[in-house]
């Protein structure tokens, strides 16, 4: 008699735990959009919501820190005249977010270290290009300040987001609404899965198509697709029967999947996070209440299911921290924000290890915040790989030097031209915190002269008398 053997992985054990209600964010009015974008940006300092708003679009920006029931006063972003379908932080700086929105517009806002101290409604960059709304954002890997942007239009822009400008437009390729886009790992390649039904390998700067496939799910519900180790793509979709699939594919041979397995009936989208790290597909449905996890590797059947995390609340977004603001020494393998009707909840993945060590094999070198390649050069053809950081002392985050440079080009003149009210030259090279500081010290200097002279009137028309 045979005896079956148990595929050996050291995430077999991996198991799902939401924190506890005050290290929640209360109390949160999570926007009521039916698009299918995650809704949730987080960073090692921030997490980013987007919110019903009346009125046009408008998000929250939270310290990680600040958990507990938040005051419905608190300032939000606030500058879209659309509601606001798509949130993401920069991955070369965590005070650096995108938004797009169904007011055809991307922005580019700085948010303050402390977080908000005052509504936010005028963006350091605003990028106009796109005819009908926006709904995917995606800042390139490794180029610094490239941003990608997919419309309702169907048209895919590669922004250079210091000069505000649109570098490369991609605007033949897609005959009908884009589902998705996404980078490769050092941001040579684009991939996107479209409603005309075909999965497209696009090179980004001249926008023409790679490699392409013809119906990679049979459903005509949308398809969700990334780039996983080893240039191989795996998607996520529907069977003829609306039965949801999960399926890997290699570009080199698209004629046949390399596998193809059915989930369940659901008709959530699948939204998939892929951690090169350490080789696991996250699965998180719209609308579901759990979370599927997969090990993909080199031998049949590649994508090898490991276990599921199950709440009783359905999810309306979800988050996913960068492997660099996680807690190593817990053997955190990932956490994800999950956005409920009233508040966002973390969900901390974690191999159960008995030593308090650091353990290296579940923390190889991982992708860091700096950029490899400038804007100007990745445009010009160079391509740059990652540069990979080390978690054993746990992240430091980056400098004070590195960010206002940072900012000082994202606040170049170009994007001072376009502000409404353009800020005096002297407030360009500062820190937005400090301006905003800046501006409400001249209110309260002329609230106090205003005030004096009142006074001084009143005196005299005593003295007169």
């Amino acid at each position: 008699m045979s005896r079956k053997v148990v595929r050996s992985s050291k995430f077999r054990h991996v198991f799902g735990q939401a924190l506890k209600a005050d290290q929640c964010y209360d109390d949160i009015r999570i926007s009521q959009m039916t698009w299918d974008s995650n809704f949730c940006s987080v960073n090692p300092k921030f997490v980013a919501m987007i919110v019903d708003a009346s009125g046009g679009g408008a998000f929250i920006v939270l310290p990680l820190s600040k958990t507990g029931r938040i005051d419905m006063s608190l300032p939000t972003v606030c500058g879209h005249t659309g509601p606001v379908l798509d949130i993401e932080f920069c991955p070369h700086n965590d005070n650096i977010i995108a938004s797009g929105s169904e007011d055809c517009s991307v922005m580019i806002w700085e948010i303050p270290d402390g977080g908000l101290i005052s509504p936010l409604k005028d963006p350091a960059v605003k990028l106009d290009g796109h005819s009908k709304r926006v709904g995917i954002l995606s800042w390139h890997p490794t180029a610094h300040n490239v941003l990608m942007s997919a419309g309702c239009d169907n048209v895919v822009i590669l922004w250079n987001v210091v000069h505000g400008e649109a570098v490369v437009r991609i605007d033949s390729v897609h005959t009908d609404l884009i589902y998705s886009a996404c980078w490769n790992r050092n941001g040579s390649q684009i991939l996107t899965s479209c409603k005309d039904k075909k999965l497209r390998v696009l090179d980004p700067r001249k926008g023409s198509v790679i490699c392409e496939k013809d119906k990679p799910h049979e459903g005509s519900r949308p398809v969700r697709a990334v780039f996983v180790s080893d240039g191989k793509i795996l998607t996520t979709g529907f069977s003829r029967m609306s039965e949801r699939q999960v399926a890997l594919w290699d570009p080199k041979n698209f004629g046949e999947p390399l596998t193809l397995q059915e989930l369940d009936t659901s008709s959530g989208v699948l939204l998939p996070f892929f951690d090169p790290d350490t080789g696991i597909v996250y699965l998180c449905g719209k609308g579901d209440s759990s979370i599927r996890y997969f090990e993909v590797t080199d031998e049949a059947p590649y994508v090898h299911y490991l276990s599921m995390y199950s709440s009783k609340e359905s999810q309306k977004g979800m988050g996913y921290m960068p492997k660099r603001g996680l807690e190593v020494n817990k053997c955190e393998i990932a956490r994800f924000y999950k956005l409920h009707e009233r508040k966002c909840e973390p969900i901390v993945m974690t191999v159960p290890r008995k030593s308090d060590l650091f353990q290296e094999d579940l923390y190889p070198d991982t992708i860091g915040p700096e950029p490899s390649v400038e804007a100007d050069d990745w445009f010009s053809g160079k391509n740059g790989e990652p540069i990979l950081i080390s978690l054993k002392d746990g992240f430091v985050a980056t400098t004070k030097n590195k960010e206002f440079k940072v900012i000082k080009s994202l606040m170049s003149d170009s994007a001072v031209r376009e502000h409404r009210n353009p800020l005096p030259v002297y407030c360009v090279l500062m820190n937005l915190s400090d301006v905003q500081t800046l501006q409400a010290l001249q209110n309260e200097v002329k609230e106090l002269r205003e005030m004096v002279e009142q006074l001084t009137q009143r005196v005299s028309e005593l003295e007169s008398k």
